[in-house]
């Protein structure tokens, strides 16, 4: 199949319609609106249902409905609209549904700006919602991968019965780039046999429920839940390494700016640098062995995070290296953009001084 080109936002829509999504619940918000604005045309046509809801409270407890019933079911929005669905989204953890959804970051906080941003970073792999949950949380670095993991977030939300997030940047939303649909291979799945769907042959009725009255049965069940996020910690590790071997200095980023890094890394290197690249694709579970390693390398001095935001994930990294090596952090926030030249001298800058 020829590649095509594709706006981020379509080819996301499109790709969740190809891994069976049947129905979607959402409000508008910039820039993720040509996700449901793909939803409305098309999943119709797929004899699936779209509905925009009245807000984004009503968007995520229809899915929580949808995913109950043992529906596939997506919802998309952009930062302020994805913490108005905190509440639902600790509810459809807590209850064990599977579901995928898309934050398409723009700069905050509050309403901030509608440029591209990824200060959403501990709102997602933190928990924005109350309580101890998790979510797996992916984070593409193109439009290719993000209609790939789109389709696969799919086959992991149904796996574990747990929320999915795919989380890019504004600039993943609205930017074109060539796409090529390929089948993700599936996962075997079990059977939705918790699913609210009526008796079929059982005696009791199927009880979807986040609610423990007993502080016992509350603690078992977050032990239950914690067991499985173990797992997931174990097999859905994920991140790419780039140009580790010799660096002097390894970069830490994710999304579209791990792209940017790529350039800089390459402006280091006729400068006589040698700078690497560990780039998460899983934001959650974070990828905390790659770097532990990185930080044993005899040759690398120093670490930089390099984000659009004023912050966040540099204390994963942080974490990761154990006090093994320095770790750095420069970003840009509200929708401005770091460039290769000014990654550049801050690498060079802290060479300079790292021991």
């Amino acid at each position: 199949m020829a590649k095509e080109l594709w706006k981020g936002n379509e080819a996301i829509a499109e790709a969740a319609i190809k891994a069976g999504c049947k129905y979607f619940f959402g409000y508008p918000i910039t820039p993720q609106n040509e996700i449901p604005e793909y939803m409305a045309l098309k999943l119709p046509q797929e004899g699936g249902c779209f509905l925009q809801a009245e807000s984004e409270v009503a968007a995520i407890n229809m899915v929580y409905g949808a995913a109950g019933a043992g529906a596939r079911v997506m919802t998309s929005s952009s930062s302020p609209g994805i913490s108005l669905k905190q509440e639902g989204i600790s509810y459809i953890a807590g209850a064990e549904l599977p579901c995928v959804i898309v934050n398409i970051v723009r700069g905050g906080p509050g309403l901030g700006s509608i440029q591209p941003a990824q200060s959403d970073y501990f709102q997602a792999t933190k928990g924005g919602g109350h309580g101890d949950y998790r979510m797996i949380v992916l984070a593409p670095a193109s439009v290719q991968e993000a209609v790939d993991l789109v389709q696969e977030a799919f086959d992991i939300a149904d796996q574990y019965r747990n929320p999915v997030m795919v989380m890019g940047d504004g600039m993943i939303g609205q930017m074109m780039e060539p796409v090529e649909f390929v089948e993700i291979p599936k996962r075997q799945l079990p059977e939705k046999d918790w699913a609210t769907t009526g008796l079929r042959g059982r005696k009791e009725h199927n009880v979807i429920n986040s609610l423990y009255i007993e502080a016992s049965q509350c603690d078992k069940h977050n032990e239950d839940l914690f067991a499985k996020y173990a797992k997931m910690e174990e097999t859905e590790i994920r991140c790419e390494e780039y140009n580790l071997e010799g660096a002097e200095i390894v970069f830490a980023a994710y999304g579209t700016v791990a792209r940017i890094v790529k350039n800089a890394i390459k402006s280091l290197e006729k400068e006589g640098i040698k700078a690497g690249l560990i780039r998460p694709i899983t934001l959650w579970p974070f990828p905390k062995a790659n770097f532990l390693k990185a930080a044993d390398m005899p040759n690398v001095k120093a670490f930089l995070s390099v984000e659009m935001s004023m912050g966040q994930m540099v204390e994963d990294v942080e974490l990761s290296v154990k006090g093994k090596k320095p770790v750095y952090f420069y970003g840009k926030a509200g929708g401005a953009i770091p460039t290769p030249k000014a990654i550049v001298e801050e690498a060079k800058k802290i060479l300079g001084g790292a021991k």
